[in-house]
């Protein structure tokens, strides 16, 4: 009797319409992410000769897409992309390394295309990820444009584990003084404790090359100040900091 219930109860649910499914589009799965970017080669190649002219950008473009081609979008690790940050690599001057968090575009307003700062996303490895979206799959030496694994389905995808790499070989690379920059406004602190920066960016701070660490808190234009300095998340990664030994200073709303 009770069997019969359960088995039942799973039938009822296979074909209820709350039930999903996982689907297949000429052979591909449909995933939840969105597709790869359109005229992506085009758009990367673009941005690295505008970059800099003394790297070959197609050797880069190969090592980049070498990567994630023709593999599993689920298990795709960040030493994939280890050709593609050895090839892409060049130096960040001391004191323009701005890290961040919750505020995308204010960054790149601030670093004014470098000439101020040089955040992740303004150098040349950043600038293959910046804005994109990208995935491939098994047995297949083509992109998905149809869609890709988000974060959610699979942490292993090819855009999660390249801006891991990114974030370490950044941090590894920074020196001087280092500006971080946190969203005062933002649901759920300006620190998020799990997170690109708390997780793989201040873990590979190289501490000889670090003269002190200074904390922008900038509230949205006419947001709410939910998190400042000396408080809430802001403190504990004040707190964090200064158990790793660092000097550091925090203000808020920056100008």
């Amino acid at each position: 009797m009770m069997k019969s219930f359960f088995l039942s109860l799973l039938v009822g649910l296979l074909f209820s319409k709350d039930y999903v499914k996982p689907t297949e589009i000429d052979g591909k799965k449909k995933w939840k992410g969105e597709g790869t970017t359109p005229n992506l080669e085009s758009i990367v190649i673009g941005r690295c000769y505008e970059y800099i002219r003394i790297k070959n950008c197609t050797e880069i473009w190969e090592a980049f897409k070498k990567a994630f081609i023709n593999k599993d979008p689920c298990n795709i690790l960040p030493s994939d992309y280890e050709l593609f940050i050895n090839l892409a690599l060049h130096t960040i001057p001391p004191n323009k390394s701005l890290f961040w968090e919750n505020n995308h575009l204010l960054v790149t307003s601030y670093s004014d295309r470098t000439r101020r700062y040089l955040p992740l996303c303004d150098t040349l490895i950043g600038s293959f990820g910046d804005f994109l979206n990208w995935c491939g799959q098994a047995n297949d030496t083509g992109f998905n444009y149809d869609s890709c694994p988000n974060t959610e389905e699979c942490e292993n995808n090819a855009v999660e584990s390249f801006w891991k790499i990114a974030s370490i070989t950044y941090a590894k690379q920074s020196s001087g003084v280092i500006y971080v920059m946190l969203n005062g406004s933002a649901i759920g602190g300006a620190y998020p404790v799990k997170g690109f920066f708390a997780d793989y960016e201040v873990p590979n701070f190289q501490k000889d090359r670090i003269a002190r660490i200074e904390i922008w808190v900038m509230d949205d234009i006419g947001g709410p100040d939910l998190d400042s300095c000396g408080r809430g998340s802001v403190q504990i990664l004040e707190e964090r900091l200064k158990t790793m030994g660092y000097d550091i200073t925090c203000i808020d709303n920056y100008k």
